[in-house]
């Protein structure tokens, strides 16, 4: 029974994988040692892939041959591997560096912040002092004030009771007068 649609491409990238993994170990071992010469290169002639083929068993797939990419291929790969990794941790450093420039920014907005509450409590601690001082000073005054205050009150009540008195007597005179 011949494999189809997703079962053939799975089998299709298993059949893949080691020839991938051939492929990186090859790279791994060129990086180790560029200076290979010219004709070690020649002599590992790039041999063509071969192409899936189905034999008269079912329809089953064989795997394809394993090629080792050539010399110059894996130096350019390499080469841009290296500058993609080179343009990416840049990028991160770039966006590290900027977190910290506005974490800086930050810190100098929130210190310049603190000052000027510093300011405006030292203002406030210095009139809050000013006008303790100065309800010191009226205390007197004010002390003098409720005295006059008690006065006025009993003076008020004196002459309630002295109006009482008045219409009693008031009342008593012409009680008097009519007899």
């Amino acid at each position: 029974m011949a494999a189809t649609g997703d079962d053939a491409a799975a089998m299709d990238s298993i059949s893949r994988a080691p020839a991938a993994q051939l492929a990186a170990l090859n790279a791994a071992a060129s990086l180790s040692c560029p200076a290979e010469a010219p004709e070690e290169v020649a002599e590992s002639p790039a041999v063509a892939p071969k192409k899936p083929s189905t034999n008269s068993d079912g329809g089953v797939e064989t795997a394809e041959e394993a090629v080792e990419p050539a010399e110059s291929d894996i130096n350019e790969l390499c080469t841009d591997m290296f500058e993609k990794m080179a343009v990416f941790l840049q990028g991160e450093l770039t966006g590290t560096c900027e977190d910290y420039r506005l974490l800086e920014n930050m810190n100098k907005l929130t210190s310049l912040k603190y000052m000027e509450m510093k300011d405006i409590s030292i203002n406030i601690s210095r009139n809050l002092q000013d006008l303790n001082n100065k309800y010191a000073s009226l205390q007197p005054y004010l002390d003098q004030i409720n005295q006059i205050e008690e006065q006025v009150s009993s003076l008020e009540q004196a002459a309630y009771k002295l109006d009482a008195y008045s219409k009693k007597l008031e009342a008593r005179f012409k009680k008097l007068e009519k007899r």
